[in-house]
């Protein structure tokens, strides 16, 4: 008969099952270490044993190190899981298969499964508030999601009765007996303030579940009051087009570059790029706020995002548009990278294949071709490979109400530098070799759309290589760093591309520069276009004179339009 030594230590393997990381995982893996864990728990107690054998028998070595019956006794435990009298099956997945009442059977000892309450490992109120303004907790929780707990928000009563403690983002500590609070009608994880709750904090009252089980109740007060908001935003009026979620023959897509904060607090941005824009309209704090009232107006279906901090898009952008029923995926760069986000009720993730420019270059056979050409321009070459570290996002989704339906979605962010026009054509180069990789080889025929900041006007080789298919090897673009790095090659690409919102005038607006940078392109042989939501007008881009401003967050404006299955 097995004897545990130490249920805490065979049962890590328990433990483990629970973990967010092994949810997904089948059943049969946690109950292989669970039985490792036993075995060990039962070798060390045999251990134990011994010692104290040899020690009570150190005078006459009465005990025989490594061998006997209490050698023999040690061999892998069976551990199997039932319920309902009935055993569950391995290839079940931990997250079904561990219910209350299940028995994980030992060897010869059985214990009664009781599931954690769903709990909080993390919850947090943004740090500004302004009215009109949606306001997203970010929330981490065990054992339980966000759509299935319960929220009640508070308005406060009576302000500056109370102040909340402690010098973080916000009090974790309940309401101080001073303070009182009325409750709002709004029981969603969301909730916008309106012009009424200006000057009051907000507290929210929050029991984590999971659709079945709820845990313990914990309550959070902002630390700052709700502020009056900017006025009338350069969205506003885009968000009249795009009240409601579009059909499911439809595909809303916005690609956008939402200024990482890693530029936008620097004193080369604040003094030079952008000394028009108010400093606490470049604080993160606030643009997070705009930012998440423009994403979650468009209704999306998929949003590529670039300059995304990592930071943003777990704390501001999950928790923003995931109570929107979006969910994302992310791909570092350097100090900030790209995010794709996807409606759940119409798309799935079936897989990912991100790349770094630089590391595909080098080492994929798929761009073989390319790399004997420019190992003819070993300056060019050099400056291409070692310094650039630019990334492209792909993954491929399904629709989930036709599972033949897929779709390749692209998002890049290329060299950004005016004089980088050849490096951009080889970027492009390898970014069309690897989606058609993806689309054609991997899952052939898919339709593409790739989004980004491809850093190019209409007048540039990278758009005219894109749109026609071929770049010849006499493009000036080829010397767009001097004749010393000039390369000359010629390109071609498989796909038939469209810019789906044309060619406007500009998508990105700063003091000293205005150009269209930013695409959507669309495959035309699966695609068309079926609505572009109108840019802002040059009037409300210009209010504050440039881009940044108090009622813009980035030096982008974002591209949005209705795309249709053909």
């Amino acid at each position: 008969m097995w004897r545990l030594p130490s249920t805490r230590a065979v049962l890590r393997g328990v433990r483990t099952a629970g973990s967010c990381q092994e949810l997904s995982e089948p059943l049969g893996r946690a109950l292989s270490r669970i039985a490792t864990n036993a075995l060990k728990g039962h070798a060390k107690a045999a251990a134990a044993r011994k010692n104290r054998k040899n020690r009570s028998n150190a005078s006459g070595g009465a005990a025989c190190a490594g061998s006997g019956s209490e050698t023999a006794a040690i061999c892998e435990p069976v551990v199997k899981l039932y319920y309902r009298e009935e055993a569950v099956a391995e290839d079940v997945l931990n997250v079904d298969a561990w219910q209350d009442g299940a028995v994980l059977q030992i060897g010869d000892v059985k214990y009664k499964v009781e599931r954690n309450p769903p709990a909080f490992t993390e919850l947090q109120l943004p740090r500004y508030i302004m009215a009109g303004f949606p306001v997203c907790p970010k929330l981490s929780l065990e054992f339980g999601d966000p759509s299935g707990s319960l929220y009640r928000w508070y308005k406060e009563a009576n302000p500056g009765a109370a102040e909340p403690e402690g010098g973080g983002p916000s009090s974790l500590s309940p309401s101080s007996p001073s303070s009182t609070w009325t409750e709002t009608d709004v029981n969603e994880r969301v909730y916008i303030p309106s012009n009424a709750d200006i000057g009051l904090r907000l507290k929210l009252h929050c029991t984590p579940g999971n659709g079945q089980r709820f845990g313990p109740s914990r309550e959070l007060e902002s630390v700052c009051p709700v502020e009056a908001g900017p006025g009338t935003c350069t969205f506003d009026h885009r968000h009249l087009y795009t009240k409601k979620v579009t059909e499911d023959a439809l595909i809303r897509t916005v690609s956008y570059n939402i200024l990482a904060d890693t530029y936008a607090q620097t004193e080369f941005s604040r003094t030079v790029l952008y000394p028009y824009c108010a400093p606490y309209a470049l604080e993160l704090d606030y643009r997070q706020n705009l930012i998440q009232k423009e994403l979650t107006g468009y209704n999306a279906d998929l949003i590529c995002l670039q300059e995304v901090d990592r930071a943003v898009f777990s704390d501001s952008l999950v928790p923003a548009l995931e109570a929107f029923g979006l969910e994302g995926v992310f791909r570092i760069k350097q100090h900030e990278g790209l995010a794709t986000f996807y409606r759940k009720s119409k798309f799935n993730l079936l897989s990912q294949h991100d790349i770094s420019f630089q590391e595909a270059l080098e080492s994929d056979p798929l761009h073989k071709e390319l790399i004997q050409k420019l190992v003819l321009y070993p300056l060019a070459q050099e400056r291409h490979l070692l310094q650039r570290s630019s990334v492209l996002q792909v993954s491929v989704l399904q629709s989930t109400k036709e599972s033949s339906k897929k779709i390749c979605v692209a998002n890049t962010h290329l060299y950004w530098h005016p004089k980088g026009g050849y490096i951009r054509l080889i970027q492009m180069a390898v970014a069309l070799a690897h989606i058609r990789h993806v689309s054609c080889d991997l899952y052939p025929g898919i339709p593409v759309i790739f989004c980004g900041d491809f850093n190019s006007t209409p007048s540039t080789g990278m758009y005219h290589f894109v749109i026609t298919g071929n770049i010849p090897e006499d493009h000036e673009d080829w010397a767009s760093n001097g004749e010393e790095e000039r390369c000359n090659m010629s390109l071609t690409h498989f796909f038939k591309l469209k810019s789906a919102c044309g060619e406007p005038a500009y998508t990105n607006y700063v003091g000293g520069f205005h150009g269209c940078l930013d695409y959507i392109f669309i495959d035309l042989h699966a695609l068309e276009v079926e609505q572009v939501i109108p840019l802002p007008s040059h009037e409300e881009v210009t209010t504050h004179q440039a881009l940044p401003s108090v009622s813009h967050p980035s030096d982008h404006i974002a591209l949005v339009c209705d795309l249709k299955w053909k």
